[in-house]
């Protein structure tokens, strides 16, 4: 099943941080405002969510565009990985 990922993008006291990962499902992605990606079943949705919420627990952005592009590149090599 496909689905959009989202996030919240919140400020802290060194810059941005990206938390709170979600994937919605979808038959309409749209890659210009967020990531798409295909899941086998929830199990795996389930853990790529607490892997990706994991990875960029402690890390801070100097700009929305950058936590954008960061977590978007997190996405595309991860399903490279596949």
């Amino acid at each position: 099943m496909l689905y959009q990922l989202g996030w919240a993008t919140l400020p802290g006291l060194r810059g941005l941080s990206v938390s709170e990962f979600r994937a919605t499902p979808t038959a309409n992605p749209d890659n210009e405002r967020g990531v798409a990606i295909e899941f086998a079943n929830q199990a795996e949705r389930d853990a790529f969510l607490r892997e990706i919420e994991a990875a960029f627990a402690a890390r801070q952005f100097t700009n929305s565009a950058e936590a954008f592009d960061t977590v978007k590149a997190y996405v595309l090599e991860h399903l490279a990985k596949r």
